[in-house]
This record gives structure tokens, sequence and C-alpha cells, in this order.
């Protein structure tokens, strides 16, 4: 028998029996009697969604953690023995499976959406509309959680079945071939109604229309291609993406919030009163599931060590390690260090954008806001912030204020968790941080739609929102900007040097950047040759897991510049 190239989770819903005797089975879920109702579909949905709480719980060897680290503006950081977190930044291995829980989850969500795919059309349905939107959202999530895998590896096995395939990399073009034809089958089906009509964390028409777009952007750019192929022959024009981004952004009901900063739960009411920021700049958070979200991951209370995916623990990565994160740093919360921020995006944001309000509330200045002149080898003076903390690794001064654990006070006690307040959480603090991971944004439709058209409007309306006065005219380098400071700590940044063909420089301009590792000031160095040596020799891709090229007795192949003990990485 073949062995098989991913994991499957073993769900009983998704497991198929035969009895000789009788073919009901009486006691599982099979494909032969589920799902048969709407409520069983929404089960379906659930198994499928599931794969953002499995990221979340490996959330060490996660798609977003890699994204993040991996771009210019931000470096591996954690404590002295989280190698792999530095590997992802400088393009090098650490060990024969750095990334296997990440292929393995990604391909358990992906039997989960074939499964979807193959039955949902046994449910009965109260209304064609209804089998639509479902149907849609598995779709939708299929060609989601591919292209993740694309963009991170660069080709994969591609199969669209729940049999059992031992199969060769797909190449990029049959990929998104598929990938791009399962999101055009989502935009077409699913019904056009206000988001707010969808519950909270649904996929919707609009998060398809937006989702294509960033596919189109992606695979257009890096692959120097004008169209994105789809089944049959025909392909998507940037025509047809431009408008889908205009329904979006006219028929959606999404728009941009009141500020840029009330995005991010630091604004949240139980942590505002005790925050000086956000009482002098009158911000208040405008909640999950806002108007300015299109799509986005969600999480319950329900979160503990053994339903730890719960909880967004991608927000636990990239605090300050344990030192910080109490009243010396409120209302951050500690976490595992991971993303220091690159010095020199402060310093470009600084040049180019002086009065911009993003800057301030996108990152944490620790030497402003949290000094400390006992251990800090920066020389700087105050109290607050401790540098090096649980052998903190690659600091520099500058933490990122999104996607990180907000703190807040009750009664004058210090929760480690504004959900303990909010939301009435009682467990542990590792699990308790329960914001969306905002996976689209509206300003990133408006952003897209400027990119592709070649218009001022989107980053316009961006920079009004920011306090900033009107680009004149419409530049590429322009729109680079405006996406690297509206969109930064979100994921995008990586990718879009990629698209752009800016990587290999931009990731090369961190060497000999001033660092801090483990309370030793030294320099950002090269290591494999430096960043645009591996960019050059990786195409920006990672390995896939030896586990999984074992599995497949040969017929997966590694990666382009990957599996020699010189692209190990070696550690400080």
């Amino acid at each position: 028998m073949k062995k098989v190239i991913f994991v499957f989770v073993a769900i009983s819903i998704f497991l198929s029996c035969s009895d000789f005797l009788d073919t009901e089975n009486y006691t599982k879920k099979t494909s032969a009697n589920f799902p048969r109702t709407v409520p069983d579909a929404d089960q379906v949905l659930a198994g499928i969604y599931n794969g953002f709480n499995l990221e979340s719980t490996d959330f060490t060897t996660s798609g977003f953690l890699l994204a993040e680290v991996a771009s210019d503006d931000r470096f591996g950081g954690g404590g002295r023995n989280d190698r792999s977190w530095q590997a992802y930044d400088k393009l090098m291995n650490y060990g024969p499976d750095m990334l296997a829980s990440y292929w393995k989850n990604r391909y358990s969500a992906i039997y989960r959406a074939n499964y979807a795919i193959e039955n949902l059309d046994k449910v009965a349905w109260n209304n064609e509309t209804q089998r639509n939107q479902y149907v849609g959202e598995a779709y939708f999530l299929r060609a989601y959680f591919y292209f993740t895998l694309l963009q991170i590896f660069g080709e994969v096995p591609l199969t669209i079945t729940t049999l059992p395939e031992n199969l060769p990399k797909s190449s990029a073009h049959e990929a998104y071939m598929q990938i791009a034809s399962d999101l055009k089958q989502a935009i077409d089906i699913m019904p056009s109604n206000p988001y707010n009509s969808v519950v909270s964390g649904h996929a919707t028409k609009w998060a398809a229309e937006a989702l294509m777009s960033r596919m189109f952007l992606f695979y257009t750019g890096y692959y120097q291609q004008s169209e994105l192929p789809l089944l049959g022959g025909s392909s998507v024009t940037k025509s047809q993406v431009i408008n889908w981004l205009e329904d979006c952004i006219a028929n959606s009901g999404h728009s941009l919030i009141s500020d840029y900063r009330n995005i991010w739960p630091y604004t949240n009411s139980a942590t505002a009163q005790d925050y000086e920021y956000v009482k002098v700049n009158n911000l208040a958070w405008e909640g999950d599931g806002n108007k300015e979200t299109v799509f986005a991951a969600k999480f319950s209370t329900i979160g503990g060590s053994a339903l730890m995916g719960f909880g967004n623990r991608f927000a636990l990565l990239f605090g300050p390690r344990t030192g910080n994160g109490q009243a010396n740093t409120f209302p951050f919360a500690r976490g595992w260090g991971a993303g220091p921020v690159n010095p020199n995006f402060w310093k470009d944001w600084m040049a180019a954008e002086p009065n911009d309000v993003r800057r301030e509330g996108s990152i944490i200045d620790v030497v402003n806001e949290y000094p400390n002149p006992e251990d800090d080898p920066m020389g700087q003076t105050g109290i607050g912030f401790k540098w090096g903390a649980d052998t903190q690794m690659e600091e520099a001064g500058y933490w990122p204020k999104k996607n990180i654990g907000i703190t807040a006070y009750k009664d004058g006690a210090l929760q480690l968790s504004y959900s303990f307040v909010l939301d009435g959480y009682s467990g542990n603090w590792q699990y308790s941080y329960l914001q969306d991971f905002i996976i689209i944004r509206f300003a990133d439709v408006l952003l897209m739609h400027s990119e592709l058209a070649e218009t001022t409007t989107g980053i316009n309306l961006v920079r009004e929102r920011a306090k900033l006065s009107p680009v004149t005219g419409y530049s590429l380098q322009a729109l680079k900007q405006e996406r690297r400071f509206e969109l930064c700590f979100e994921g995008q940044r990586y990718y879009d040097l990629m698209r752009w063909g800016d990587a290999a420089d931009a990731l090369e301009s961190q060497i000999g950047v001033s660092i801090v590792n483990n309370l030793n000031q030294m320099q950002m160095k090269a290591f494999g040759g430096g960043y645009k040596a591996r960019y050059l020799a990786t195409g920006g891709f990672y390995p896939i897991p030896k586990t999984q090229l074992d599995l497949s007795n040969g017929v997966l192949i590694q990666n382009k510049g990957w599996g020699n003990p010189e692209n190990e990485y070696p550690g400080w």
C-alpha cells in the first residue's frame, strides 16, 4: 500500500467503514450518513475552520510567525534556544522537521474541505442560497489553506479528494489554477449579502473577492505572469480582479473604522482607562468583527491546556519575554519574545512620515516608554522595560503593538489579559488572549485596488484616516510605502517583497543592524552566506519536512537550496 504524504487527523466524522451484514453504521458519522442536516453541515464547516485553531495550537511553527520574522521589518528573536524562529528569519533550516506540524495542520484542514465539497450536497438544505453559502465557504477555505502552503513552500502536492494518494509536487501553474478555480466558484455562488448578515468569522463573497485579489497579485508578480489561470483553459484577468474589488468596496458594507489604532485591543475599555496613550488620543476599540474586518479567525473562552488552540496564541508569541509584561510594560503582556522589530523600520517610517500616527500606534519604543538603566546595554535612563529578559535574543528596543497580549487592571489588581475583565475568562493566562486574528482588512482591499487600477483613491483614503496629506499622483513606490506602514505586522510584508522582486536586497539590509543578544550588544551578521544569498538560492521558499519526503518513498523531492549541512542554522 502506498504511504500518504500527509497525516490525517483521526476524527470520527471523516472515517468510513463497511460491514458485510449491514451497510448502515449506527454509531459513527461517515460519508454514508453524514452530513444530512444543516446542523450536520455546521459541524463539517467547523471542522475546516478548526484549521486556524490547529495553527494557533502549534503557534511556534505557524505560517504567520514565519511570514512575520522572514520580513525585513522583524528579526527572529525568542530566547537563546528558539533557534527555529531565528532560522526562519535567515532563510535557514533548524532540524529535519522545522515546519512539520504546519504542513500536517494545513493538509488536515484541506482534507476536511475536500470532505465537505464531496458531501455537502447530501444535506437537506432549506434553500439554494443557504446551500451556496456553505459550499462557497468550503471552496474558499480549501483555496486559502492551499495558498498559504504555496506562499511558504512554492510547490506542494495538490490533492482535491479524500482518497489517500502519494503525489509529487504540482507545478505552481497547476496549483494556482486549481485554487483560483475554487475561489471563482466561491465568488460565483456565495450570496451578495452585507458582511454583517453572516455570522462573524465565516467567509463571505467579499472575503473571496479580496483573497482572489491577494492571490492574483502574488502569482502574477512572483511568477511574472499577466493572468491567473483557471481550470478549462480560461483565466482571471486584471480587469476582473479590479471589478471584484470594486464590488467589495461598493456592496459589502465593509469600510474603514474611525481610527487605525482602534483596530487593536490595547484600546479596549478595560485597558484604556489606565493607558495614558489611549486616553490622550481619545481612542476606543471598535471590537472584534468590526466593519473593517473582511475575514478573521475567531477564538473562544473555552480554551485551556486541553483546548489551547481556542485561545489566540499568536498574541502570546510576540510579547517581550518573562521579566516584562507586568506593570513595568503595561498594557503589553509578556510572551515568548518572537519577532523583535528592526529599528531600521522605525527610522524609515520616521524619515518618510514623521507625523504618521500609525507609527506609535503600531510599535512600542521601549527606550522612550519603558527604559531601564539597571541592565540596559543601550545606555538609556528611566525605569520599566527589562532588556535581555529570559535570554532574549535579537532585540533592538522596538516591539509590535498589533497581535500581542494586552493586560488590564481590575479593582487595582493587574490582570494578565483584558479577557479576564471583558470576557469573564478564568483560565491560564497563556490561553486567555481572545482577540480576532485578522487575515484580511478593508484597508488592504483599498490598497490592492489602488495597486491594480493604478489610482490614488485607496491610498488616499487610508492616508486620510492616518491624518496625512494625500499623494497627488499614483506611483508604485508610494503604494509600496503605504502597504508597508498600514499593514505592518499583519503577515503581508514578506510576500509583498517577494512579488515585487524586492526581497533579496531588502532582506540583506538587515546585516549590520545593532541588536542585543542576551544583554550582549552586537550586530546582525550574515549566516549561510547572507540573506541575499539564501534568498537567491531558495527563491524565498522554505524546506519540505523530511518526514514527508521519507513517507513519499522518493515521490516528493526537496525544494531547491535546502538539504545540505551548510543550510543548517548554527545559532549565535
